[in-house]
């Protein structure tokens, strides 16, 4: 059952789908205290919170507080409150209970989940303006599925997307990314796509291409595909500044950039230096911006990643001279320790400083609305101009589209990667428990830089990684310009990283079907096992095992020289050990604390009573398989 409270005058975000008449009264449950802009409830000693999609921390959200305020913020460190993504969806279990709760506001909201005081949620709007969707269901999975008949099916990639992808910031030229391919194919890897950063594009101009270093684009694409590799392009949210560059004129022409105050529009700086920011509240802007995305599918191009779109803020023109003026008064000065903390302090406001949020002006239905009290959606809009014209232009193709910002609502038009992470061990287990929180907000395709993309990754790391990133959605290993670098085919353990590329693809029949279902059901792909085992007083409390639709659980290892782990079974499970699609042991274990060995040359993961896995026959340990490959093979059958 789902029931439509209201607080104030919020606007339509359009994150819901199902339009539902207001229940009168307060929100069952919570107190609301309109003063203090608060929602808040107690809480017992075994209610457990759920939700909130791509945050920091446990499964859990119990502990801490979390602030929905897209952030481009790229250390995940345990402190953080903010990440990229806003997801205002709660999951309460207790006393045999399910309560979930959407809350639908554009601007900043704070989870207060126990963190000042360990037996009390608060949650505290900015704006006391805002749609409230109580959800009551017999089970978690029934709560989610409530959600999402509220707000939308979840967005389904093509197959392909579900293949191994390799990225890095940046591949510079045509070259190196014909490089990149062909080590992967000397190495035996599969590779079914080439990410390409920023550096493709000329002068980080969106919807271009420096045609010095990617001669002959639509032929090059045309090349790789024959490779069996798609190419993804990232598109970034600003449009640099520059007289003849059609993006920018025309949307100089239409009005279809964010204003000032004063009427003119915000000048900003990202990757090309000073850029507007397109306007995407405004629908002829979101549809303009969205038509240019033709330039590449023109070309060939069948998938993108959008990025930056928080917005990231480099700095803005405004409070660049604010910043200036109060340095000048510095010069000549002798800066002592209190001196200097108000210097580093200066200096480090230039980057998305929040004041540059409320410098500039969405054109919303006609209505001039404050950037930042709309700020969770641009994220969403941006991927939404971008799903809504791959409908008008291409209506009969799936095309590959993930973003890093994110509102509930975007999850129709695309996927989500969590973003900057790094190269830290705590980041591995950091993947695994985000994934639940992101399916039960309906961002199916999702998952993590593999391997990380700040820092240095070690092959230990890597392939760590990759015996849980074998199970994720989306799979593609990502890093930074300045690290090292981190292409499989670069380590010594090429045989260890071939099969377990090798055995993802086996898994790709019983992951896009099981994929297919979630989307369809409005259910989950990836879920923590309380969710089917709720009698189990442990399964609420294990934080690092996963159910992978209906028939699998993993417990992937995720610390540092540990050769094996402790594996809690709440019920008879059947334990496969793979060191190639072909070569597999398997075993009954009975319910209980195993421990279970795991080398770096194999997978293990674990089979449910009842599960039937389907496999993709890939016997031959020469062969280099693709997903082009999949629709022509056998399966092979595993049943518990």
């Amino acid at each position: 059952m789902i029931r439509r409270y209201r607080v104030g005058n919020p606007m339509n975000t359009e994150a819901v789908v199902q339009e539902l008449p207001f229940e009168t009264g307060d929100l069952p449950g919570w107190q609301m205290d309109p003063e203090s802009r608060t929602l808040s409830r107690d809480m017992s000693g075994d209610t457990v919170v759920y939700g909130l999609g791509e945050t920091v921390r446990g499964i859990n959200k119990r502990g801490w507080l979390y602030i929905s305020n897209c952030t481009d913020d790229p250390n995940h460190t345990e402190d953080k409150h903010s990440l990229y993504a806003s997801q205002n969806f709660l999951l309460i279990t207790e006393k045999g209970q399910c309560t979930g709760l959407f809350i639908d506001t554009p601007g900043k909201v704070t989870f207060d989940i126990g963190y000042t005081k360990h037996d009390r949620l608060v949650v505290t709007l900015e704006d006391f303006d805002a749609d409230l969707y109580r959800i009551d269901a017999e089970t978690p999975r029934q709560v989610v599925s409530e959600l999402r008949r509220l707000t939308g099916k979840s967005y389904l990639p093509p197959k392909w997307a579900l293949g191994f992808g390799q990225s890095r910031w940046s591949y510079l030229t045509a070259d190196e990314v014909r490089e990149v391919a062909r080590q992967y194919r000397l190495a035996g890897i599969p590779l079914d796509s080439i990410y390409l950063d920023i550096d493709y594009m000329d002068h980080y101009k969106d919807f271009t291409v420096n045609e010095e270093a990617f001669p002959d684009f639509p032929g090059f694409v045309a090349e790789m595909k024959k490779e069996g590799i798609h190419l993804v392009p990232i598109i970034d949210a600003g449009v640099k500044i520059e007289e003849g560059y059609p993006v920018y004129e025309e949307g100089v022409q239409n009005g279809y950039f964010c204003r000032k105050e004063n009427g003119e529009y915000l000048t900003a700086a990202v990757w090309p230096g000073k850029v507007h920011f397109p306007d995407f509240l405004n629908e002829d802007a979101r549809k303009w911006f969205g038509d240019w995305y033709a330039f590449l599918l023109d070309q060939g191009i069948e998938g993108f990643w959008n990025d930056m779109n928080e917005p990231a803020i480099f700095y803005t023109e405004d409070h660049l001279k604010e910043v200036f003026e109060q340095l000048d008064g510095m010069k000549g000065k002798n800066l002592d320790l209190s001196a200097y903390s108000e210097f580093q302090e200066l200096t480090g406001t230039v980057s998305n400083n929040p004041e540059d949020y409320r410098r500039f002006y969405h054109n919303f239905h006609g209505e001039k609305v404050r950037h930042d009290k709309v700020h969770n959606l641009y994220g969403y809009y941006m991927t939404r101009a971008a799903g809504e014209a791959f409908a008008r232009l291409c209506p009969d193709k799936q095309i590959l589209m993930f973003s890093r910002a994110s509102y509930i609502g975007m999850h129709r038009y695309g996927g989500v990667w969590t973003g900057d992470n790094k190269s830290w061990w705590s980041h591995v287990l950091l993947n695994l428990q985000q994934m639940p929180a992101l399916n039960m907000c309906g961002f199916l395709f999702s998952g993590a830089d593999i391997g990380g993309f700040g820092a240095d990754a070690t092959e230990d790391l890597l392939i760590r990684w990759l015996q849980l990133g074998i199970f994720m959605p989306l799979f593609r290993d990502h890093s930074a310009m300045g690290t090292r670098r981190q292409e499989l085919y670069r380590f010594d353990r090429i045989p260890a990283f071939r099969s377990l590329i090798r055995l993802r693809y086996a898994l790709i029949p019983y992951l896009y079907e099981e994929l297919q279902k979630a989307a369809e059901t409005d259910g989950m792909l990836i879920a923590p096992l309380a969710f089917d085992y709720p009698e189990d007083s442990r399964c609420a409390e294990i934080e690092d095992q996963l159910l992978v639709g209906p028939d699998l659980m993993i417990a992937p290892v995720w610390q540092q020289n540990k050769k094996g782990r402790m594996v809690y079974l709440p019920e008879a499970m059947k334990l496969l050990r793979f060191r190639s699609p072909g070569d597999y042991t398997e075993e009954i274990l009975e319910a209980g604390d195993h421990y279970i060995p795991y080398g770096l040359d194999e997978a293990v993961f674990f089979l449910r009573k009842g599960g039937t896995l389907k496999l993709a026959d890939f016997r031959d340990e020469e062969e280099i398989c693709s997903t082009l490959d999949l629709e022509n093979r056998g399966v092979r059958i595993i049943s518990f």
